[in-house]
């Protein structure tokens, strides 16, 4: 069993949480783990970069000067990628960037990268996390109390409007939930601040994917 830190909103530590060592995974994955964050860089792309070639520049066809006798370099148009204002040689276009990772080798990323994270000790999980109002002054002392100074990422068990728009004024903080936490979420934050309720959604998540049901 690996023993999580259960600590309340103050910083004061309340318990444990036993996470089977049957779930957890360290001696393969390390590939998949970098297929997952190349494919969510990927798809976050939205790969609308466009140019203009040089049959799309504005302008004529006529030669900016004759052929000989200037003393300059030869030149047939204006629209030309060399000169300045000219159209762009071998520039991108909009494109449709998607990179399809299967099933298996996400639920092994996650799987891998989630516990590195309890291995390096960067898996707080929280006895609860309410919200009456968005306050974000509330959020910015759980991370002082936490001592979570270079970001991290809250995990509920479900969507809480409070708890988002609490969150969204402090940088390097964000929220999820524990259904849709993926690989790419994990390793960008230092700390990864579970909720108990969100912790049970997790341990079912990491079960499913080591019985082989999507995850």
């Amino acid at each position: 069993m690996s023993k999580l830190p259960v600590k309340n909103i103050s910083g004061d530590r309340v318990g444990e949480f036993d996470v089977p060592d049957a779930l957890l995974i360290y001696d393969k994955g390390a590939q998949a783990v970098h297929e997952a964050v190349l494919a969510h860089r990927v798809n976050v792309r939205a790969g609308t970069a466009s140019t203009l070639g040089k049959g799309a520049v504005a302008g004529s066809g006529k030669k900016p000067w004759k052929q000989k006798g200037t003393g300059r370099a030869r030149a047939g148009y204006q629209q030309s990628p060399v000169w300045r204002g000219g159209g762009v040689a071998f520039g991108p276009k909009p494109r449709v960037l998607e990179q399809k990772l299967p099933k298996k080798v996400a639920r092994l990323a996650f799987r891998r990268a989630f516990s590195e994270k309890i291995s390096a000790g960067e898996v707080t999980v929280l006895d609860s996390l309410t919200l009456e109002a968005p306050r974000t002054k509330t959020i910015a002392d759980l991370m002082k109390s936490l001592e979570a100074y270079s970001g991290a990422l809250i995990v509920l068990d479900a969507a809480d409007k409070n708890i988002s728009l609490a969150v969204r004024n402090i940088p390097d903080v964000a929220v999820t939930t524990a259904s849709h936490v993926h690989t790419y979420e994990l390793l960008r934050y230092p700390q990864v601040l579970v909720t108990k309720a969100g912790m049970d959604v997790l341990t079912q998540r990491l079960q499913q994917s080591v019985s082989g049901r999507a995850a």
